[in-house]
């Protein structure tokens, strides 16, 4: 890949990226969360078509114009978030797209044999061809997923964070396997956070930041660790994201107190207190339990030790209800599915958490709950200012926006924060920093998670780092660099 350029609204995602991976290697592909990577290895596949440069594959210039296009040249991606059909079995999952077939009809049978023959080759002969994708395990869906990648007879498989959700052994068997495909030739781009995986797996290392190649072809197991970490930071946060510093002594007193908050599986003995005025930010890697951790505060999961207190009430763990009570709102990561009814006005979304306050007997107080919502917009700027418009017709920030709304409308004085610049453009990132900024300003006290690193350094006055469910560090935002954090969360060291 020679001077990539992939452009979208307002964002120059890859601005030249290159990228060499020869037959036979494991190519370490590093950067932090929105250097651009997701959207390298998209355009590889065929998903996004670049606006700029070139693809050479064994010689030849291509265009990969679409995932299948990219398929029948032998370029197989396993995405992190898998895209299997849970509710199809494995053997279907595995020819999805390329069914086995003559003469017009498909062959179950041959598909199940060829399903067993890839998945014994993959050293997991136990999974029936037959058994439901959603039946398996997490390491068993990232064995088909590998299955139907060597069903398209892959040359350069894309691995992106395949171990995420992976124990030791299992992780172990995958690393056979990737050792035995590249002794056959195979090409791999391994995708991870993790440098102890790099050092194992990595035959070569390219470094991007930003949208740009900033390391190439580095040697996997010779770099340094610390050096990698310095070309992934490549510069300091910008002080501009907060104006006067932590300003510690404007905070007013404690308003959430989290303790020894703990879930099986998710993450381990979390304790901090946020005051009010105060934004604390969560840093750490996807699957580090950063947002486990918020919907836990606000009682969508229960967790299995631990409290929560707010204004110095204890709340009823995994109780919604007893959470917005006490004045705690959630702005999730994902708005469209998990916050906002997209076919309703805005005005409805914005009074969706207060509707009981809206309703005298039965009958619902129109003219009052769209003149609140009304005016809580206006605070926050909505574009376009129409309360009655469908939310599901605004931009990403104007929709985060909405959701804000909901939660000053409500009264909240805890807001816990999840990705809210997520899928936002630069413009609307200002403004909901601004925002950000006023709402502690007027007592709120904040939680926020960033996949961002430079936003969590930026917008929190203190940052928790989480890895892989613990947490290695409490400190003020001023005490930690981009590389401080960087590096705990790659090497799993305490600070």
């Amino acid at each position: 890949m020679r001077g990539i350029v992939k452009l979208f609204p307002g964002v120059r995602a890859l601005d030249g990226v290159d990228l060499e991976v020869r037959a036979g290697e494991v190519h370490c592909l590093l950067g932090q969360n929105g250097a651009g990577k997701s959207t390298l290895i998209k355009t590889l596949a065929g998903a996004h078509q670049p606006d700029a440069g070139e693809i050479i594959w064994q010689g030849e210039r291509v265009s990969l114009s679409s995932p299948v296009a990219a398929l029948k040249r032998g370029i197989a991606t396993m995405y992190q978030e898998l895209d299997l059909i849970p509710t199809l079995s494995v053997a279907e999952n595995i020819f999805l797209g390329h069914e086995r077939a003559r003469y017009g009809f498909t062959r179950p049978a041959a598909a199940r044999a060829e399903a067993s023959a890839l998945l014994e080759r993959l050293g997991h002969a136990e999974i029936s061809p037959d058994t439901e994708v959603g039946k398996l395990s997490a390491a068993g869906q990232q064995l088909v997923s590998m299955a139907r990648a060597l069903a398209h007879d892959a040359q350069l498989i894309v691995a992106d964070e395949p171990t995420a959700a992976l124990a030791s052994d299992e992780v172990d068997n995958l690393f056979r396997i990737i050792e035995e495909l590249t002794a056959e030739g195979v090409a791999v781009v391994y995708i991870s956070h993790r440098m102890e995986e790099i050092r194992r797996i990595g035959h070569r290392v390219t470094v991007i930041k930003d949208g740009r190649t900033v390391a190439a072809n580095l040697d996997a197991r010779e770099t340094p660790g610390n050096e990698l970490v310095d070309l992934m930071a490549g510069r300091k946060v910008q002080a501009a994201f907060r104006e006067g510093g932590e300003g510690s002594a404007e905070f007013g007193d404690e308003m959430l107190v989290v303790e020894g908050l703990t879930r099986a599986g998710e993450f381990r003995d979390v304790s901090f207190t946020v005051r009010a005025g105060e934004i604390v930010g969560l840093a750490g890697l996807v699957g580090a339990g950063r947002s486990e951790v918020l919907e836990t505060i606000f009682g969508a999961r229960r967790p299995d030790a631990g409290t929560v207190v707010v204004g110095g009430k204890k709340l009823r763990p995994g109780s919604v209800s007893s959470a917005v009570r006490a004045g705690v709102g959630l702005a999730p990561e994902e708005r469209k599915s998990q916050a906002l009814l997209l076919d309703m006005s805005v005005a409805h979304n914005a009074t969706l958490a207060s509707l009981p306050g809206y309703s005298t007997l039965g009958f619902s107080q129109r003219a009052r709950e769209l003149r609140d919502a009304t005016a809580t917009l206006e605070r926050l700027d909505l574009r376009p200012a129409d309360p009655r418009r469908p939310a599901g017709t605004l931009s990403g920030g104007n929709q985060q926006k909405v959701v804000l709304a909901r939660w000053l409308v409500r009264g909240c004085r805890v807001l816990l924060l999840d990705e809210p610049t997520r899928g936002v453009d630069v413009g609307a990132r200002a403004e909901l920093y601004r925002l950000i900024h006023e709402l502690a300003a007027s007592g709120v006290a904040i939680v926020l998670v960033s996949s961002e690193i430079p936003e969590v350094l930026g917008l929190a006055d203190r940052v928790l780092v989480l890895r892989e469910g613990d947490v290695l560090a409490n400190r003020p935002a001023g005490e930690l660099s981009e590389a401080d954090v960087l590096d705990m969360v790659m090497e799993g060291s305490a600070a």
